[in-house]
């Protein structure tokens, strides 16, 4: 997810040649930037840390630019690290220097990262310190808002959101999130309606979503299943291949901590070979894919018939043992 930053921060060490130093190789980064030069800015701003490895502006600058502005097809697990890392050096020279802001920043953008990393649980601590030092910044109320909603705390999240939507009634991603609360609430109503106000406010961020019929949704299941590879498919003959609309609650709690009510997919049951071992209470394996998540996901029908084979292949890879770092090391995550 890629947002407009927060306001620029303040340095809290001046006067300095390096500082100096570190603020033009700033200003040469951001340049970059904006001409979508990547790689460079990411170089200029390596060379930023190094002139100026005790400013909090450009610790905050630097971690701002892992966590956030990264394009998300360009961000990885690497790149979330390094801004929590950024981000901790900068609350800890921000506390010895007594500035309670600072440290709400630094505690906001390790939140946003954690959040991305799906260890939302942590993020909320986080986000709580943020919140206490930044009561007015929408971008903290949203990422609590997010990191409630991933923890399945549908009210909660949905009292963060409203926060944020007071501050700011014309940021996408919170009435985004605020359609995604009220869909798990089970108000339809309020759920088209704050979707069709994100994709009114920011239609680049939220496209009308690829809507297929179930019988054309199962087509498109059936399809990704015969390209998976005949050895594999004969282990799924007794294995359920199913579609719903949204996981249940009980799909989420059932995991600690809970799973994304975002996810594309689960796998339910016993792995492969492990039949014998279960007991009969135990319910027939199954792979379900969830169509209002996998249509929110694309952005084309092409788009969305790619995702179903992935998100296939990535529940049968859990079928036959495979956990996530595995799944993640064969590019099936």
């Amino acid at each position: 997810m890629t947002r407009d930053p927060p306001a620029r921060y303040v340095a809290c060490v001046r006067g300095r040649d390096d500082g100096a130093d570190a603020e033009r190789i700033v200003e040469e980064a951001e340049a970059l930037l904006a001409e979508d030069r990547l790689e460079e800015a990411l170089l200029a701003y390596d060379r930023a840390l190094a002139a100026g490895k005790d400013d909090v502006e450009v610790l905050l600058g630097a971690a701002d630019l892992y966590v956030n502005r990264l394009p998300d097809d360009a961000r990885d697990h690497e790149d979330l690290a390094r801004g929590i890392e950024l981000a901790r050096r900068a609350a800890r020279l921000a506390r010895k220097a007594e500035d309670d802001a600072l440290v709400g920043e630094a505690a906001w953008l390790e939140g946003a990262a954690l959040n991305q990393l799906g260890r939302p649980a942590e993020a909320l601590a986080r986000l709580d310190a943020a919140a206490e030092a930044l009561p007015d910044a929408v971008e903290v109320a949203l990422e609590r808002g997010i990191a409630l909603y991933e923890l399945c705390r549908w009210d909660d999240a949905r009292e963060a959101l409203r926060s944020a939507e007071a501050l700011d009634r014309d940021d996408a991603w919170v009435q985004h999130h605020l359609g995604l609360v009220a869909e798990r609430r089970g108000d339809e109503k309020e759920a088209r309606r704050r979707f069709d106000r994100a994709r009114k406010l920011a239609p680049d961020d939220f496209p009308r979503p690829i809507a297929l019929s179930r019988p054309a949704f199962d087509a498109a299941v059936e399809k990704a299943l015969a390209g998976v590879p005949e050895p594999v498919r004969r282990h799924l003959a007794n294995v359920a291949i199913t579609v719903e609309d949204l996981p249940s609650m009980d799909d989420l709690v059932g995991a600690d901590p809970p799973l994304s009510p975002t996810i594309l997919g689960l796998f339910r049951g016993a792995g492969f070979g492990r039949g014998a071992i279960e007991t009969s209470a135990q319910l027939p394996s199954s792979i379900v894919l969830f169509q209002k998540n996998l249509e929110r996901f694309a952005r084309s029908r092409e788009e969305l018939a790619e995702e179903i084979r992935v998100t296939l292949v990535h529940e049968v890879g859990h079928f036959l043992g495979l956990d996530e770092d595995e799944l993640y090391g064969r590019g099936l995550d």
